[in-house]
């Protein structure tokens, strides 16, 4: 009886907050990126907020290029601490680097012959670890994939990336953000960054179709992997935690602070 309750009350939750659920607000820029020029909001988007432009021909002739550990712009998580910023700073580089090793030559080290790719963490928003931990127990009693969130208590990542040329010039250039929702596939953290630690990966995914030219093929992963500097990319035991508890354990992933390079 009482898990019908529960179960009923829950989905009632979801209904009425899916109804509030509204679209990422752009972030502010930053300063970071050389230039924010041309710079040109993606539509249909509700979940994410993408703003970005690529000189195509210039993208063209980037076959090499190496990828700069990102910083944290000043004022960008207040609250947050050290390690946990360094948690968030090192998943933006293995996404990063990742999604770009599918696309372009990427060099372990930086050569003067070569394109350069910069990034910055401009927001960091912590993740409410008390209501995620409700919201986990309440999402047990929800069928189907779409949980729920405590409103108030979900976080965002926001950053920005560039593509530079061997003279400097900005290639490509990417403003984004995301926040979490309270009805969706976001999955619920006790960790402070969870969500944005999360949302790094859906970053990274959108630097390598930000910069990488329309008919550039993805390609395998090179051998010895160029990413390897910024840790592991396989962690199935991260996949296995979510399963059986519903909450996203970043140590679970293999997400440790990076030293910064």
């Amino acid at each position: 009886m009482t898990q019908r309750l529960l179960r009923a009350g829950a989905v009632s939750v979801a209904a009425t907050v899916a109804l509030a659920a509204c679209q990422t607000a752009p972030q502010a820029n930053s300063g970071f990126l050389s230039s924010y020029e041309g710079l040109e909001t993606m539509a249909g988007t509700l979940r994410v907020s993408v703003r970005d432009r690529r000189d195509e021909a210039a993208a063209q002739a980037v076959e090499r290029l190496y990828v700069e550990p990102s910083v944290l712009t000043e004022g960008a998580a207040p609250g947050i601490s050290a390690d946990d910023v360094a948690l968030v700073l090192g998943e933006v580089d293995r996404q990063v680097c990742y999604e770009l090793s599918e696309r372009f030559t990427v060099l372990a080290e930086p050569a003067a012959d070569a394109a350069r790719v910069r990034t910055a963490v401009t927001r960091i928003s912590p993740t409410g670890a008390v209501g995620s931990g409700a919201s986990a127990v309440a999402n047990h009693f929800i069928p189907g994939p779409i949980g729920v969130r405590a409103p108030g208590t979900t976080g965002a990542l926001a950053a920005e990336a560039e593509l530079l040329s061997m003279s400097g010039s900005q290639v490509a250039a990417l403003a984004w953000a995301r926040t979490a929702n309270v009805v969706g596939t976001d999955t619920p953290s006790l960790s402070a960054v969870g969500d944005a630690l999360q949302f790094a990966e859906v970053f990274g995914d959108q630097v390598g179709d930000s910069f990488a030219p329309e008919d550039r093929e993805v390609r395998p992963i090179a051998d010895p992997d160029p990413c390897a500097r910024f840790g592991p990319r396989d962690q199935p035991g991260g996949f296995l935690v979510r399963a059986v508890t519903g909450v996203y354990v970043p140590e679970t992933q293999g997400v440790r602070p990076q030293e910064r390079q």
